[in-house]
């Protein structure tokens, strides 16, 4: 079985952060709707709005199931990843965590990957930068950084 890769966790780590920590609550994240519009709490693990507020253990916790199911998916709509180098797979994998497995099944994306285009790959895990219908430079950042592992 293919393990979650550390560059995977590293990048959701890196991006979502452990947010919402208000200093009256240190130590725990609180929901909050991101900037796609969906309730989340912790590293970007979505919620309803009255979830529990968690510590940053309970958080790994979220997060390593959610790259478990990103994981799962990713190699189910590209499975000529599980051959591919870690960076590859771990592209694929946080793209799968931050925006679903249903966006990655129906994308020029997944076809690109699975021709091992991965200059074309790169090119449209790019286009990928929007969320709440407007360019977000925390995305661009993202996707450029998932663009490196790549290798396109």
């Amino acid at each position: 079985m293919i393990a979650v890769p550390q560059t995977a966790i590293d990048l959701a780590k890196r991006f979502e952060g452990f947010h919402r920590v208000p200093k009256t609550d240190p130590g725990r994240a609180h929901p909050y709707i991101c900037p796609a519009g969906y309730w989340t709490i912790g590293y970007g693990h979505l919620c309803d709005s009255t979830h529990a507020p968690i510590t940053e253990a309970e958080a790994e916790v979220y997060l390593a199931r959610d790259l478990q199911m990103a994981l799962a998916a990713t190699l189910r709509y590209c499975p000529v990843l599980a051959t591919e180098s870690e960076g590859r797979l771990a592209a694929i994998v946080d793209f799968t965590f931050n925006l679903g497995a249903g966006r990655l099944q129906t994308s020029t994306l997944r076809r690109r990957v699975n021709q091992r285009d991965w200059m074309a790959a790169g090119d449209e895990i790019q286009r990928w930068a929007y969320g709440g219908g407007k360019v977000l430079p925390g995305l661009v950042l993202r996707r450029k950084a998932e663009r490196v592992l790549l290798g396109g």
